[in-house]
């Protein structure tokens, strides 16, 4: 069954007045309220600022009871993945075991070179330094202890466990769900070889250190999605998993409006100020759709169809209220999910 989230914009407060943290909160309330399976949000340190996701996720847990709370994404590699491994199961119990780790390495864009570069962390090494902290993660997360003796990181038999307490601190669920952010595409800027070998890594990733893919940003391109899906696929064989268990997510931006040329307008204006970087590098068509309920609707069942499981929603908008409104009333019961009143 298809599933659809929020993305709660925690960049958003500080970019514009009309939209502020308490806002923010009573977002992942309405969005519950409207039928949507989970709510999200994303992360920076410096290059794109904004409010750090995992407090703002142990707030939701206590605004809400059903949703699940994600990262859409966590620059795991930033982080000590013992102190996130213990934020990150204080953080499932506190919400009932509802949360999902969105997991991702940094993109290559400057600001976030400029973040690994004050951290003392190598920006060229990220990917190993990203698989050494989600291993250390899931070891935690699973027998309550860890034994890691890596490049970057060298842990004996640690564990939230002094000997005094009932057991190690673990989270709800063992573990949290990850799901490994990838954007590879085997056409583009790159060659092909350094492509194929690039996809094959990420999707060896994945199946190895997660229980889901997550991507975005190839919303004209639903065949690039079943490309990488049929990847993994072939990873999971030949690393004797079962594909079946992984979950399939899609964060997608959108706009929805009485007519194209409104929505598109709003889209633009939107992002421009959200991500200033990035705008004048990509195509915002491939961000995702613009237009009317319709046509909003129809998208959503392209991707579907290309495999998508989990759509993460994300309203490139300023009135991010009426948008959750508007998708809820206008576009899941065209898909076939009618939303709940409150």
């Amino acid at each position: 069954m298809t599933e659809f989230g929020v993305n709660l914009n925690n960049r958003e407060p500080l970019i514009t007045s009309d939209y502020t943290l308490a806002d923010l909160l009573d977002l992942a309330e309405l969005a519950e309220q409207r039928g949507f399976g989970s709510v999200w949000v994303g992360d920076s340190l410096f290059s794109k600022p904004r409010f750090e996701p995992i407090s703002l996720l142990s707030a939701i847990s206590q605004r809400t009871s059903r949703a699940k709370l994600g990262t859409a994404c966590l620059v795991t590699s930033t982080r000590n993945p013992l102190y996130l491994a213990l934020e990150w199961a204080t953080l499932d119990q506190l919400s009932g075991g509802r949360t999902i780790l969105g997991a991702c390495m940094g993109n290559p864009e400057h600001g976030v070179r400029r973040e690994f570069e004050a951290l003392g962390l190598p920006f060229g090494k990220r990917a190993a330094v990203f698989e050494e902290g989600l291993a250390v993660l899931r070891s935690l997360w699973t027998t309550g202890k860890v034994t890691h003796h890596g490049e970057y990181y060298d842990f004996d038999d640690v564990s939230f466990y002094s000997g005094t307490e009932m057991g190690p601190l673990m989270p709800a669920q063992q573990p949290p769900p990850t799901w490994v952010i990838s954007n590879i595409r085997l056409t583009g800027e790159l060659a092909p070889d350094v492509a194929k070998k690039r996809m094959r890594d990420a999707c060896a990733r994945v199946i190895t250190y997660g229980d889901g893919w997550m991507t975005c940003c190839r919303a004209m391109h639903p065949e690039e999605v079943a490309e990488q899906i049929a990847a993994l696929r072939k990873a999971a064989a030949g690393l004797g998993e079962d594909f079946g268990r992984y979950t399939v997510s899609y964060q997608v931006t959108m706009n929805i409006g009485d007519s194209a040329e409104q929505a598109k307008t709003a889209f633009g204006d939107y992002i421009s100020s959200y991500y200033p970087e990035l705008s004048k590098s990509v195509d915002l068509s491939n961000w995702g759709p613009t237009g009317t309920p319709e046509t909003v609707a129809d998208w959503f069942r392209q991707f579907s169809a290309a495999g998508v499981d989990h759509f993460i929603c994300r309203f490139g908008a300023l009135d991010q209220f009426g948008q959750v409104e508007r998708f809820a009333a206008d576009v899941l019961p065209a898909l076939g999910k009618e939303g709940t009143a409150s």
